[in-house]
């Protein structure tokens, strides 16, 4: 019987194996709580990305409203300037007739 353990030996086996799972539990619980706070950041990260996207997508539309108002401003000089044309062009044209009909009114 030279292959047995003795009853200390045995005891002793054991409580260093208890003692190897405690350590082994102890180091899968700490892996777990690394884990658990990294899938929490991760989470967090995702949550600000899709508020950033909303806030990104909402200020696009600001920028197309704000756009189509300064085509808008930028136009109405172009149009008045058009329009103090077309009034010297009329009054040039409305003097040049009524001076044409006045000559011809005093020939006659």
């Amino acid at each position: 019987m030279e292959n047995t353990m003795g009853r200390n030996e045995h005891d002793r086996f054991h409580e260093e194996f208890a003692e190897r799972i405690d350590a082994e539990n102890a180091r899968q619980n700490k892996r777990l709580d690394l884990l658990e706070k990294s899938v929490n950041h991760i989470n967090d990260l995702t949550v600000s990305v899709e508020k950033m996207a909303v806030n990104m997508s909402n200020m696009l539309e600001e920028l197309k409203k704000q756009g189509e108002r300064l085509e808008k401003l930028e136009e109405e000089p172009l149009e008045t300037g058009r329009q103090i044309k077309i009034a010297v062009i009329t009054s040039v044209a409305g003097t040049i007739v009524g001076a044409a009909v006045t000559a011809i009114l005093m020939i006659l």
